[in-house]
């Protein structure tokens, strides 16, 4: 797959499942009004993951919110296997402190395979953090805490997102990303 064809799946994804089972409020807005940045990774090392994510990190803080408010870096190539990807994860929190971004950007990740501690690898649950294709997710911390701010109770959020997962099923939520998977091309 090229490029565009990563971007407009992962749209899909964020559209019809992220947005639309309200796994997070918060991304409606920026998502409507286009400040949701959409960058694919060619990278095939972890090591070159990292400048991608560095370059990303500094693109975003360098445009005000209103233009690029939070960008997903989608790595197709690059940390394919769960396990390899959340052991990368340690490094992103090093190489968040050694950019000088603690308090002011922080990193959510999604993965096809992800899956929560003590969870079985086909649990429902997981499928509020799986994505069609592993991604780190850079988020403006100033602009959270405003979300935050005027919503109530976010802390339920996680609980509510599980159990709407679990009210649809298993074969509910594949069925969904099922349908967002992007058509072949003749």
């Amino acid at each position: 797959m090229e490029a565009p064809e990563y971007i407009e799946h992962t749209r899909n994804w964020l559209e019809q499942i992220v947005i639309g089972l309200d796994f997070c409020p918060f991304a409606v807005k920026p998502f409507r009004l286009g400040q949701i940045r959409i960058q694919v990774s060619s990278a095939i090392s972890p090591e070159a993951l990292s400048q991608d994510l560095i370059a990303e990190g500094r693109l975003l803080l360098s445009h005000p919110y209103r233009e690029i408010e939070t960008t997903l870096l989608v790595h197709p190539y690059v940390l394919t296997d769960f396990a390899d990807f959340n052991d990368y994860l340690w490094g992103v929190e090093q190489l968040v402190r050694k950019e000088g971004w603690e308090g002011v950007l922080q990193v959510a990740s999604f993965h096809p395979e992800y899956q929560f501690a003590g969870e079985a690898p086909n649990a429902v649950s997981n499928y509020t953090n799986r994505s069609p294709y592993p991604m780190l997710h850079l988020i403006r911390e100033d602009r959270l805490e405003e979300a935050l701010e005027h919503y109530e109770a976010p802390e339920e959020i996680p609980e509510r997102n599980i159990a709407r997962l679990q009210a649809m099923g298993l074969p509910g939520i594949l069925e969904r990303l099922h349908q967002i998977k992007p058509k072949p091309k003749k």
